[in-house]
């Protein structure tokens, strides 16, 4: 942080080491009075962290000095900055103040503008300007009068501001703690790196740009800035016809709802308009493949309009494809459904997934092994570049996969099943005392807690659930082992790991929310051979060799990458921004987490008193 220079203290080493020694008495006081928390006070205490601060304001020093005690007084009183955001934001701008001997800070009617600006383009972030009383700032930043009482509410008003947008900017509006029980991504910094950051905004030649490099910058959530900006303006107008419910419509058929299917795919610019060219790059069709369409669909809509044609066929499939459905151009009950979603309605998804993008941007390393649980899929990027992509199956509604951070400990090959306490309540207890056979039929035994089996007849099912139960539920490997043939351990304590499936049909399916939570993969050995990182030891052969010796085995990890289970709802196509035209993929909230994020991010923060 930036602070007033040594020579505030008069040049003398023994007045600055009076002012030092005093900051562990100011510290105490503040602590004790509830001025501050711990973390402020033990801030205010650390004479490292302080060398060059003024002497206290109460010396009589500059002409400035009955100005800067009031926004001292003002600054501790317990209500006075309380409103920014949380106590961690209070204390961020008492420092801030603190450190720069309680000098105002918003004199410059210009800099005061350009703050009013970047609350003004916080909508293009997906956050509400109204959200930091954007009336109250202009009103403020009008007045010229030197009236002190007005200076020091127009100091904290415009601060407190200011701490709020870096927040929101830098790490989201919403504490994703809220929302997640399991919640353990990279929180916010402590006290002093805020208020540092509030210096550095505030001295920065532009502070629309100092506040604008604060917010994510990679392609993807400039894609969904993108994608924000063309929703926002589709809603405006009005958004697109809704396409009415009925059986399923398929390719060279005629009905009267293809005008209306072909009017909604025109309107978000998945199919291009009579007259009007080319259609936008809304969809993934190749060049090609677009001017083929539409020469076919302006033949079509000079024919007959009822009849669902090849181009209005090919735009459905690239809808289809953006929206995480089957891309078969048959239009039914789930491709209706994505189609009448309204533009409003989308304009709120990318808000929500602009705010989780803030979320976790300070943990997206070059290398990182990424679960997209909404669009079943995983990917692994090495040095910036994805190396790997695997379809998957995370959890069903009921059993959902945590949103995480994590890291592979380790593989097992041919790896043995514990099963967990969630299934071994929910499954298997309930299992056996519907049928005696349940164990038997999926290659289930029990042992205690010495590894000795265990005869199933020996054990009261029908009180197992009330009573505890002090065994295992164990299943050895093999083909027809729940785990596969590989498992990559994770370090979560929620018993949450990837793993390979017997069951790899259905990974076929478009909609893969079928396990109890874990994630199996559909290309586990590819994965494990990049992990494994060691070519001349661990290759094709060699990896197929071992698994085929059915011989348990765990290997450390030669190359350590995180892993991030990430729930998103929307995201932005193509890895350049630039070139996709706010081309988005929309998928399922299949968890139903959006409704309660959006409620949270546009519930208005408590105004300033």
């Amino acid at each position: 942080m930036r602070f007033w220079n040594n020579d505030l203290l008069g040049g003398a080493g023994a007045v600055r080491r009076a002012a030092t020694a005093s900051l562990g008495r100011l510290a105490a006081a503040m602590l004790l009075t509830g001025l501050a928390g711990p973390a402020l006070a033990q801030a205010v205490a650390a004479p490292d962290a302080f060398a060059s601060r003024p002497a206290p304001v109460s010396s009589p020093q500059a002409p400035a000095t009955t100005l800067a005690q009031r926004l001292e007084q003002a600054l501790n009183e317990p209500a006075s900055v309380e409103s920014s955001g949380g106590s961690s934001e209070a204390a961020a701008i008492r420092l801030f103040y603190y450190g720069r001997g309680y000098r105002p800070a918003w004199t410059d009617n210009a800099r005061r503008g350009e703050l009013i600006a970047a609350v003004e383009a916080s909508r293009e972030h997906g956050l509400a300007p109204d959200d930091f009383d954007i009336a109250a700032l202009r009103k403020v930043a009008a007045r010229s009068d030197d009236d002190a009482q007005m200076i020091v509410h127009r100091e904290l008003l415009f601060t407190e501001t200011l701490a709020r947008l870096v927040r929101q900017l830098r790490y989201g509006k919403v504490d994703p703690s809220a929302l997640y029980s399991t919640w353990n991504f990279s929180p916010p910094p402590g006290v002093q790196e805020r208020a540092q950051t509030l210096d550095e905004v505030l001295e920065a030649a532009s502070l629309q740009s100092a506040l604008a490099a604060l917010a994510p910058q990679d392609a993807a959530y400039r894609g969904l800035q993108q994608a924000l900006s063309r929703f926002t303006a589709l809603a405006a107008k009005g958004g697109w016809p809704s396409v009415p419910d009925g059986p399923t419509l398929r390719p060279g058929e005629s009905d009267a709802r293809v005008p209306a299917l072909r009017a909604r795919l025109q309107a978000e610019g998945w199919l291009a308009e009579e007259g009007k060219g080319k259609a936008g790059k809304a969809g993934k069709a190749d060049a090609a493949g677009e001017r083929q369409g539409n020469k076919l669909g302006k033949a079509s809509a000079r024919g007959d309009a009822t009849r669902y044609d090849k181009a209005l066929a090919e735009a459905v499939q690239r809808f289809q494809t953006a929206h995480g459905l089957r891309p078969d151009a048959a239009v039914g009950s789930n491709t209706v459904a994505a189609l009448n979603v309204s533009a409003a309605e989308r304009v709120a998804q990318i808000r929500v997934n602009l705010e989780r993008v803030r979320w976790v941007a300070r943990d997206m390393s070059a290398d990182r092994l990424v679960v997209d649980i909404t669009s079943f899929n995983a990917a692994l990027q090495l040095d910036g570049a994805r190396v790997w992509s695997s379809k998957v199956m995370v959890g069903r509604p009921a059993r959902e996969t945590p949103v995480l951070l994590d890291h592979v400990q380790h593989l097992v090959l041919n790896p043995k099943w514990v099963v967990p306490p969630t299934i071994l309540r929910e499954d298997v207890i309930p299992g056996m005392n519907r049928n005696a056979a349940y164990l038997q039929q999926h290659n289930l035994r029990i042992v205690n807690r010495s590894g000795q089996a265990v005869a199933p007849e020996q054990i009261d099912w029908s009180s197992a659930r009330r009573g505890g139960f002090p065994y295992q539920v164990v299943q050895e490997s093999g083909s027809r082992g729940a785990l596969g043939q590989v498992k990559f351990s994770l370090s979560n304590g929620y018993a949450i790991y990837l793993h390979d499936t017997p069951s790899r049909a259905l990974f076929s399916k478009p909609v893969r929310a079928l396990s109890s939570g874990c994630v199996r993969i559909e290309k586990p050995r590819e994965l494990a051979l990049l992990l494994l990182d060691d070519p001349e030891r661990w290759n094709e052969q060699a990896l197929a060799a071992a698994i085929a010796s059915a011989r348990t085995r765990t290997l450390p990890v030669g190359r350590h990458v995180p892993v991030m289970l990430l729930y998103r709802t929307a995201v932005a196509e193509g890895s350049d921004a630039a070139d996709n035209m706010g081309t988005v993929s929309f998928r399922v909230d299949i968890y139903n987490q959006d409704p309660p994020l959006l409620a949270m991010l546009d519930r208005r923060s408590r105004p300033r008193p």
